[in-house]
Parts: C-alpha cells; sequence; structure tokens
C-alpha cells in the first residue's frame, strides 16, 4: 500500500506549478491509445483503459482535496464512461476481426454513419449537453465557477461520449466528434491549470485530423472493389 501511496504522491515540479505522474502517465497511454485506434488495432482499447483509470485518479482528486485543482466532473465522469464502452470497443473489434479470419489486417472497416444514425446522435449530443451542464453545475455549486464553464465540461462530457462509442461501431464521424471536443478541452484544461493535459490534447487534436484522413482513405478504397463488382462488364 506505501508504494501505491508513493505512486499517488508522485509528482515533478515544472515553473512552480506540481504535475503529478499519474497525469503524465495517463496522458501517454491515451495517447498510445489514439495511434492504435488510427492504425485500427486492438490492442487500443486495453492501453486506453489503463490511461483512463489513471486520469480518472487526477481529475476526481479534487472532489475530496480542498487543496487540489479546480475540479472537472465531466472530465472525471468521462473516464468511467471510456472504460465501460472500451471494454465494449475491446470485445467488438475482436469479433469483428475473427470475422475476418484474424490476421495482422486492420480490425475493423471504417464507414459513415447513416443518416439514420447520425440525426440520432446529434439529437442525443444536443440533449446530453443540456442535461449535463445542469448537473454539473448543480454538483459544483461550491466552486466558484462561471456557468460557461459547465457548459463546455458538458460539451467535453457528451463529446468524449459519443466519439467513443462512434470509434467502436467503426464510424468515421468518431474523428470528427474529438475535433469539436479538443477544440472546447484544450482552453478549457489549461485554463484549469491541468498543463500536461491541455499540451497533449493539442497533439490529439493533429492526431485526429491526420486519424480522419487515414479512416476517409481506408473508406474510400475498400469500396471501390465493391463498386467495380456493381459495374456490368
Amino acid at each position: 500500500m506505501s508504494a501505491l501511496t508513493s505512486f499517488y504522491d508522485a509528482h515533478l515540479t515544472i515553473a512552480g506549478h506540481p504535475i503529478t505522474w499519474r497525469e503524465i502517465l495517463g496522458n501517454a497511454f491515451g495517447f498510445a491509445s489514439a495511434v492504435g485506434g488510427l492504425r485500427r488495432r486492438v490492442w487500443a482499447w486495453p492501453v486506453g483503459i489503463v490511461g483512463n483509470v489513471l486520469l480518472f485518479t487526477v481529475f476526481i482528486a479534487a472532489t475530496f482535496d480542498a487543496q487540489a485543482q479546480q475540479p472537472l466532473f465531466g472530465q472525471a465522469g468521462r473516464q468511467v464512461f471510456f472504460i465501460v464502452t472500451s471494454v465494449y470497443g475491446w470485445y467488438r473489434w475482436q469479433e469483428v476481426k475473427r470475422a475476418h479470419g484474424g490476421g495482422d489486417a486492420p480490425a475493423i472497416d471504417p464507414r459513415w454513419a447513416t443518416a439514420r444514425e447520425r440525426a440520432a446522435y446529434l439529437v442525443a449530443a444536443a440533449a446530453g449537453v443540456l442535461v449535463c451542464q445542469w448537473v454539473f453545475s448543480v454538483v459544483g455549486a461550491g466552486w466558484p465557477a462561471p456557468r460557461w464553464y459547465y457548459w463546455c465540461d458538458a460539451w467535453i462530457f457528451v463529446g468524449s461520449m459519443l466519439a467513443t462509442y462512434a470509434m467502436a461501431r467503426g464510424w468515421n464521424d468518431f474523428w470528427l466528434a474529438w475535433i469539436g471536443v479538443d477544440l472546447v478541452g484544450v482552453p478549457l484544461l489549461w485554463h484549469s491549470s491541468y498543463y500536461p493535459s491541455a499540451i497533449l490534447y493539442v497533439f490529439y487534436g493533429a492526431l485526429c485530423v491526420a486519424g480522419f484522413v487515414t479512416w476517409w482513405r481506408a473508406t474510400s478504397d475498400e469500396a471501390e472493389p465493391t463498386l467495380r463488382e456493381k459495374v456490368p462488364a
């Protein structure tokens, strides 16, 4: 237990600001998971779970420690959802890969969400942001945070849930959802003094753009043979 406590408390001090190793390692695992997602590898899911557990301890700490940084209830809550959804994604990608015969090929064939699927998740996302910003404002009523803070935290929370689910389904849309999360998440994390996470999210943004292009090209490449088969000789 003493070793676990030592790891929990271990930190670096940069420019007078303490940064826990849990935040650094959690983000490192998260970035590695994103790379695995870009390459459509099953191992992306368990690696991401490790990062989610570490980051949950970082963001939830402020709930119990009055001297801790400003809390991010959405950031903490989404780590729990990430773990649950990652188990689903891990299972689904393994099943799809088995159906494709295994081997070293990518685990899943990317595609765009259908019009019906897209309409459903956009409506759910709008409702989720509306509800979550209210819930977060009530839970964090004792903290002197402006109202926009809770709207941003809700946007990140709901957008992250949507992106993770869409990734598990193999939709190209999930990269766009992550880009939307990063556009709000980077300034909010910096404002809240979670500097390693904010800096890493800048790299996440660049990775999301690259991932989107990669999956989009893979969708086109895998669709072309099917189209050629439908064209009469």
